[in-house]
């Protein structure tokens, strides 16, 4: 990528394509010997075509895995509940993270806050990419934001004007939040310790998605949200910096979206894993909270009767959104629509692949169908529907299969706030509801519970992945977790999000003890979660793995317990 053409990744003329080229130029050159690309690594690309190239039809113009998926933030006494105060009572098990580092991938950080500073005053944050502010100084072979080096974010904080040093700040505060809860400096007098406040810390400032791809998910302006393919890059920055300086490090992400197969064949999944595999590194993932919220229906279509029905409720001011229907491989399946006001839309057959606009004669609602018989990576056929301005009230989705046995089948709404609560399934089913990329097979997928009262966070995503693999791993403390806010205070914070930066702390803990210190030189993302899962609280009362707990309750003391025992 040359100076002249880095302009693309942050212009709004220009429409993000994934590709998993496997290092064969050739297959990157498909789109045309125009198309400007960026290296992630040996597996993936981004490739930028002009945005006149991505119309509605760009899930059948570049298949459904290309179009980068668009991400929400999953949060909304800690230490104690996860066995790190007893253990540190041991003096060679007294872990903090010394010697390792703590990746975050989000909203940014408020690096002047005193929780990321040391006695001295000096940042314990080693480097921060804000892939937001274009000065020219980016990372190497990135070609877009601006890194900032620890002596830089020294000089800023030892000035009247850090922010015209170093022009990065968190507006939204997740961020923030999640560094803090993973190796923030201790601050006793307001109840705030931080997991491994020995860690350094490394961060990327997430760019917000284009406002095409917005667009065609149908999401609300307003909706923060982050794309599929700047949260790799921004794992590669992680793992470079990692490299770099030669130490082990533990990657937060709290991110997370509802569509893809559930089953962790996506691309940022495989990324993940490919990572998760590599010698040093930790990465730990949120499961989502997406629990009671409405919006998965599982149903099964017997052949003897055909059709299982799907029953809608859309609310009054929705201006638009994207549901994904996923069926099994062994059936071809179809739809009919039936809308609020009894406007009947035939049978839609999938084939091998198309793409419909339906506009209804007695309302406003427009549809954009796209369907694929045999997604690339699942093999699985898929439905995206996308409602504009749809109109209120209960739609009734008849789902057919066409098999000589029965087949099951999930559609899911988005996310967050990618969407209103008022529009939700009749029927829901709260399980399967993990979110992208929780399913991934490699790295740690964690759900959030209450300490004070050991019951599960009532929002939190239920497993299983679709094709019944166990997720969540664990769960760990994530209700009224004292973390730091943007006013330089602190106030308690809930959701998976703060559970998976307590686990990210816990994972540097491991790393030192692994790496740094040499128990376990070869220490990955995989090791540490069989050591947890092997340490895990599990009650009598509760059969594991399970759909809310996977195994257990995360108890770092009793994981040193069973190491010993092994011993």
């Amino acid at each position: 990528m040359t100076e002249e053409e880095r302009y693309k990744i942050i212009s709004e003329d220009y429409a993000d394509l994934l590709n998993k080229y496997n290092e064969n130029p050739a297959f990157l050159r498909r789109y045309g010997e125009d198309v400007t690309n960026l290296i992630i690594n040996r597996q993936y690309a981004v490739l930028y075509v002009p945005v006149s190239r991505f119309t509605e039809r760009a899930v059948l113009d570049f298949l459904y895995p290309a179009v980068p998926t668009l991400y929400g933030l999953t949060s909304k006494a800690s230490l104690e509940a996860s066995g790190i105060t007893t253990l540190r009572k041991i003096p060679n098990l007294n872990l903090r993270g010394e010697g390792t580092l703590i990746g975050i991938v989000d909203t940014g950080i408020d690096y002047t806050n005193p929780v990321f500073r040391y006695a001295d005053g000096s940042t314990k944050i080693a480097a921060l990419w804000d892939q937001m502010v274009d000065t020219g100084n980016y990372p190497e072979g990135f070609f877009y934001g601006t890194e900032y080096t620890r002596e830089q974010i020294n000089t800023a904080l030892n000035s009247d004007d850090p922010l015209r040093i170093v022009n990065s700040k968190d507006d939204i505060g997740h961020g923030t939040m999640l560094a803090g809860i993973a190796a923030g400096v201790e601050s006793p007098a307001n109840n705030f310790y931080g997991v491994a406040s020995l860690a350094e810390l490394v961060v990327v400032k997430l760019k917000p998605a284009k406002t095409y791809l917005k667009n065609f998910f149908r999401i609300p302006e307003d909706a923060i949200c982050y794309q599929e393919n700047d949260i790799m890059t921004g794992v590669k920055y992680l793992i470079r910096m990692a490299e770099r300086v030669k130490k082990p490090i533990a990657i937060c992400i709290a991110l997370g979206s509802s569509f893809s197969s559930h089953e962790g064949a996506d691309y940022l999944s495989d990324f993940l894993s490919i990572q998760g595999t590599e010698v040093g590194n930790a990465i730990v993932i949120s499961a989502g909270n997406e629990g009671n919220n409405k919006r998965h229906y599982s149903g099964s279509v017997d052949p003897k009767q055909g059709y299982d029905t799907v029953e809608l409720n859309v609310g009054e001011n929705e201006g638009g959104f994207s549901m994904e229907l996923w069926g099994s491989a062994v059936a071809i399946f179809s739809i009919d629509i039936l809308s609020p006001s009894g406007e009947y839309i035939p049978r839609i057959t999938g084939g091998l692949e198309g793409s419909r606009v339906i506009s209804f004669l007695y309302e406003k609602t427009v549809l954009n169908i796209d369907y694929q018989l045999n997604e690339i990576h699942s093999g699985n056929p898929v439905y995206l529907i996308r409602f504009q301005d749809p109109a209120p009230g209960i739609w009734r989705i008849r789902v057919y299969a066409r098999s000589d046995m029965k087949v099951d089948f999930h559609i899911w709404l988005p996310m967050g706030d990618f969407i209103s609560d008022n529009t939700y399934f009749i029927r829901p089913d709260p399980f399967t509801t993990v979110l992208q990329p929780g399913n991934a097979t490699v790295p740690m997928c964690v759900t959030a519970y209450d300490d004070a009262n050991q019951g599960r966070y009532l929002e939190a995503s239920k497993g299983f992945t679709r094709m019944n693999r166990v997720v969540p791993d664990f769960a760990a403390p994530g209700v009224n977790v004292i973390a730091p806010t943007l006013t330089k205070e602190f106030r308690p914070f809930s959701g998976t999000g703060v559970a998976a930066a307590h686990t990210a702390g816990v994972a540097a803990m491991l790393l030192e003890w692994g790496i740094v210190h040499g128990n376990i030189p070869r220490m990955n993302t995989l090791t540490i979660k069989i050591l947890l899962v092997r340490g895990a609280e599990r009650s009598l009362r509760e059969e594991y793995p399970n759909r809310n707990w996977g195994y257990g309750i995360l108890d770092i003391y009793n994981t040193f317990q069973v190491i010993r025992g092994s011993v």
